[in-house]
């Protein structure tokens, strides 16, 4: 299986538009796959990721050996683009991309947690080196915090019932598991809701809400955008995948808000059927773009 399937890749090497010389970022450059399509048509990239396996993958790639000098590889985070940037020299940029949440890697490596597949501890740390997991807060959060966490960051309609849940679990055994996380869910979703969409499941907004407070992605991704159009020359683009709509919402706001952008994407892109048949996980995503003026 690949690393990771880059998602609306033909979308956004037409918006970044690449040419021999020119300059880009890959904030998230997981498996390289968006960063391969830039160098491959002349452009020199700084590629970041949080996620020290991801760097490693590209660099043990076969592809990267003849595109070695013109791919500069980071283990970092994008909340630090600017200094990130700055350190390696890349400044008037052509375009920079954000293909946000979770690698198709992070999801099939049930050690890494992310998967409610696949029996795992409960981890979901992108960065190996942060301090929390989602172990501590399933087994230390109070209901009332839990249910905050799933009411805000997911919308999850059955948010207070799920953390009772949880709270009333733990007091029996401790929670080590995804698999022994996503039963609780369900079995939740069983006593309150006749399932309407059983492609969707019942554990998938839980997972969701307690990765992104692990990793902090909304507030990265809230305090990286501002820095962005300060390393974009004039004419070049900002291009943003996101996944789920608060991550939408940062980038459409931001967008609205910043007077040195223009909007090239009055509506969202989203992909193709045929994408969505090859690669279920790209159903949910969507494309915006902007070009700084």
């Amino acid at each position: 299986m690949k690393y990771h399937r880059p998602v609306l890749l033909q979308k956004t090497i037409e918006f970044l538009d690449p040419a021999r010389g020119k300059l880009f970022i890959d904030a998230t450059v997981g498996g390289g796959g968006h960063a391969f399509e830039l160098l491959k048509r002349g452009g020199k990239v700084l590629g970041i990721d949080r996620d020290p396996e991801a760097i490693k993958h590209i660099k043990k790639s076969q592809k990267l050996k003849a595109k070695s000098q013109k791919l500069v590889l980071v283990c970092g985070n994008f909340s630090q683009i600017g200094e990130i940037a700055k350190s390696e020299g890349f400044s008037q940029l052509s375009g920079i991309l954000f293909d946000l949440g979770v690698s198709s890697h992070q999801l099939e490596e049930a050690r890494r947690g992310f998967s409610f597949i696949h029996e795992g501890p409960l981890d979901m740390r992108m960065d190996p080196n942060l301090n929390v997991r989602a172990f501590d807060l399933v087994n230390n959060f109070d209901k009332r915090r839990l249910n905050e966490i799933f009411k805000t960051y997911s919308q999850e309609e059955l948010s207070w019932p799920i953390a009772d849940a949880i709270c009333r679990a733990r007091q029996v055994k401790t929670i080590e598991t995804t698999t022994e996380l996503a039963k609780i869910v369900e079995a939740v979703y069983a006593r309150h809701i006749k399932r309407k969409n059983k492609r969707i499941h019942p554990a998938t907004k839980t997972f969701l809400a307690l990765r992104l407070v692990v990793n902090s992605e909304l507030l990265n991704l809230e305090d990286s955008l501002p820095q962005t159009v300060d390393l974009l020359e004039i004419g070049g683009r900002l291009v943003i995948v996101s996944y789920h709509s608060l991550e939408d919402g940062i980038v459409k706001r931001f967008f609205k808000q910043e007077s040195r952008l223009k909007i090239l994407t009055p509506k969202p892109i989203g992909p193709e059927n045929s994408e969505i048949e090859a690669n279920p996980r790209a159903r949910s995503a969507k494309l915006r773009v902007a070009e700084r003026i």
